[in-house]
């Protein structure tokens, strides 16, 4: 791979990467939940996930999904349930008030939680992870004769992007898990990133 191309999957990464997506929101919600700590697994399940599309789009995969409209259909319907499902698994964080204190609380047992597997998984149902998988086998790996060395320059960079982005993300959420604390500002800013998820699955449909 030339510099000219490893430069432009740079740039191409860097903005599908930190762009707003599936990923990104999950990461801020449970860094703002739980902290920082609590959001790293899933933080390392996002590249590795998207390792294993990326290399199941270059041994193939891909072109099985996008040739047969079943199974397209398939994945993207799944991608929107899940996303729905997290949407309401984040709205239904309740506010509970101390009578004893008058102070208030958010209760914890509904927030939302993503494990390392469930984060591994969810690459699979995420249309963005797809079409970003899709183009990098389109446009860096199938182009060339070293398939093999492309896919891992690939891969390699990907996961990169992919921590560090997501990382970075629950870095903001953790910052504000202080200030989010106070009164109703947690539940409203759930509400917030389940109107992120419900806008990402609405995209889905039209793609």
């Amino acid at each position: 791979m030339s510099w000219q191309e490893f430069t432009a999957l740079f740039v191409f990464c860097t903005a599908m990467s930190f762009s707003p997506g599936p990923n990104t929101t999950l990461a801020t919600a449970l860094a703002a939940n739980h902290g920082l700590r609590r959001a790293l697994p899933f933080c390392l399940a996002v590249p590795v996930g998207w390792t294993l599309l990326m290399l199941a789009c270059g041994l193939g995969l891909g072109a099985l999904i996008t040739g047969v409209p079943a199974l397209r259909f398939a994945v993207k319907a799944a991608g929107i349930a899940y996303m729905l499902w997290l949407a309401f698994k984040l709205i239904g964080v309740r506010f509970q008030l101390n009578p004893s204190t008058g102070s208030g609380r958010t209760d914890l047992a509904t927030r939302v939680h993503v494990s390392f597997s469930q984060g591994v998984l969810l690459q699979f149902v995420n249309i963005k992870a797809w079409l970003l998988a899709l183009t990098l086998a389109a446009g860096w790996v199938a182009v060339g004769n070293n398939t093999a060395t492309r896919l891992a320059i690939v891969c390699i960079t990907m996961m990169g992007f992919a921590f560090t982005s997501n990382f970075t993300y629950a870095l903001v959420g953790s910052a504000l898990k202080g200030w989010l604390a106070k009164g109703q500002r947690l539940a409203w800013f759930n509400r917030a990133m389940a109107c992120v998820l419900v806008a990402t699955a609405g995209w889905m449909v039209t793609v």
